[in-house]
């Protein structure tokens, strides 16, 4: 997975257990694709401090993510689910009994509450 991705959504999970100015300065960087200069400016802080922010916030979510694997278990079940729809898919297809056809599609509706 893509560094930026994944930081993302390690701020998203995470993220209430950083520091304010470690989130705000994550998601500037991350997510608004703001520079390091541009985000000195806006938070009047030189860019070797917004750089020992990042480093120091990517470091806490990377320690979260070790510890509790929030985000691989979240991951590993959107996979699962993506599986069952697809066998749904298959088994919808095969039958033309619209009864089955009902009961998957209903199956089908309370699983995409889960993703």
């Amino acid at each position: 997975m893509e560094k930026n991705v994944e930081i993302s959504i390690l701020c998203e999970i995470y993220g209430k257990l950083l520091t304010e100015k470690q989130l705000e300065i994550l998601t500037d960087y991350y997510n608004n694709d703001l520079s390091l200069s541009e985000i000195a400016e806006n938070n009047h802080i030189t860019k070797q401090a917004v750089s020992d922010i990042i480093k120091k916030g990517e470091n806490k979510l990377f320690d979260l993510e070790e510890k509790l694997l929030i985000m691989e278990k979240m991951m590993k079940q959107e996979k699962l689910l993506q599986e069952v729809f697809n066998e749904l898919s298959k088994i919808e297809e095969a039958s033309s009994d619209k009864q089955v056809e009902k009961i998957l599609n209903h199956v089908r509706k309370e699983l995409s509450c889960l993703v």
